[in-house]
């Protein structure tokens, strides 16, 4: 019976949503952002939440300020979301993410930004 309770559990996890995107992790105190993009968002807000728990920086840019404004100076914010079609190959939805990116790297205010 456990023996069909992973297989419901690996048949689950292959029929999970994938979605990934771009975010920026921002200060707070200083008003600066870090743009980011991820094929994989929930695992970077696991990781962001698991850095802030632990005060441990989650990107060496932003180590100097971690250390002078803390960890609850930071926040992360979701720019756009992208689910990932399920015709699309993992290169695919990369690139897409990828073109994602770049377009908020135009967008946004280069001296706010680490």
């Amino acid at each position: 019976m456990e023996k069909l309770t992973k297989k419901e559990k690996l048949a689950e996890y292959k029929e999970r949503k994938i979605t990934g995107g771009v975010y920026v992790i921002e200060n707070t105190a200083s008003g600066k952002s870090l743009l980011m993009s991820s094929p994989n968002l929930q695992g970077c807000k696991n990781r962001f939440l698991f850095s802030q728990k632990t005060n441990s920086c989650v990107d060496m840019k932003l180590q100097k300020d971690w250390e002078t404004f803390g960890a609850g100076a930071f926040q992360l914010k979701v720019l756009e979301e992208l689910e990932k079609k399920d015709t699309q190959t993992s290169k695919e939805f990369s690139d897409d993410i990828k073109m994602l990116h770049e377009l908020y790297l135009e967008k946004l205010n280069p001296e706010k930004m680490y």
